[in-house]
């Protein structure tokens, strides 16, 4: 795949796409209600950032509250309308409706949805990094292709933790060590 706007820098990943639940936004399990979206604490300043740096951003999730009948797609998309609203608009939104029992090609830990919006954004995966909270984000990204960043929470088992291939202690900080560095920035660590 060829994608026609690259971010200033080649060094910078050509996207990002984010997990919504524990990453971009306080984990309400099968949250239906716009009014109970809360932003995590450095979600605004990550994902401008990234925008700042001409990177395309979007978001992939898996909502199996819609397969197991506990909230209905409008409620979802009403509740991913409140994140673009605090957060500025994403460039793609991919969402897995699938219960776990369903064994789709799009839940994570599965790639699908990750290729489904590299193929939107026009990005080949390998371009792309995937930053999420738990063990399934990071295999997702890894069965896509792409480079996967772990941003633990209190849901982030200990196992996953060490067997991340990055691990970052919060959002900002993960977008930060994926830019380029600037002559007298302070370089990121992996862990």
């Amino acid at each position: 795949m060829t994608r026609t706007n690259r971010p200033a820098d080649d060094s910078a990943p050509h996207g990002v796409l984010f997990d919504r639940d524990g990453t971009l936004v306080v984990d309400v399990p099968y949250n239906g209600d716009p009014a109970a979206v809360v932003p995590t604490p450095t979600a605004r300043a990550a994902v401008d950032l990234l925008r700042d740096h001409a990177i395309p951003i979007g978001v992939v999730t898996n909502q199996s509250g819609i397969g197991r009948g506990l909230i209905n797609r409008d409620q979802v998309a009403r509740v991913n309308a409140r994140v673009d609203e605090l957060l500025g608009p994403f460039d793609v939104w991919r969402i897995c409706p699938h219960a776990e029992r369903d064994g789709c090609g799009c839940r994570k830990p599965a790639p699908g949805m990750i290729r489904s919006a590299a193929a939107e954004l026009g990005i080949d995966p390998e371009y792309l990094v995937v930053i999420g909270d738990i063990g399934s984000d990071v295999a997702a990204a890894r069965a896509a292709g792409a480079r996967a960043v772990l941003v633990p929470t209190q849901a982030t088992l200990p196992e996953e933790i060490a067997l991340a291939p990055e691990v970052a202690p919060d959002l900002f900080t993960a977008v930060t060590r994926l830019l380029p560095v600037r002559a007298g920035a302070p370089l990121g660590r992996s862990r």
